[in-house]
């Protein structure tokens, strides 16, 4: 069952450890070993997670505890998963934004070349 991540932009890791339930000396141990999990600090010192954080706490979680992978094992799974997501083909979306922006660059190219023959 997957907990529910409250709508806020920070946690204390006292709430990040009630949430995911793990407790705090973990989430430490797993900022140390995990490139996923990057808590902002504040002046103070003071940790504050990210829903972002608290989703990858939550998916090392599961490789950790459920899935019975080690510390190792976990980071190559990561790491490959990683690598897949960043290699996925555009969406609709991202190709309709990389075309607007050929079509301004192309006639941002125009504007430039009208100004050119007019000095």
């Amino acid at each position: 069952m997957t907990p529910v991540i409250p709508d806020k932009l920070y946690f204390k890791i006292g709430e990040v450890s009630k949430i995911t339930g793990v407790e705090p000396y973990i989430l430490r141990y797993w900022e140390s070993e995990f490139k996923l999990v990057k808590p902002y600090r504040t002046k103070s010192n003071q940790r504050l997670y990210r829903k972002k954080d608290l989703e990858s706490i939550l998916k090392i979680k599961k490789m950790l505890y459920n899935d019975r992978f080690t510390i190792a094992g976990a980071k190559k799974k990561l790491k490959k998963i990683n690598v897949q997501d960043n290699q996925l083909p555009l969406n609709f979306s991202q190709k309709k934004y990389i075309t607007t922006l050929h079509e301004i660059h192309d006639e941002m190219k125009k504007i430039s070349d009208m100004l050119s023959k007019n000095l």
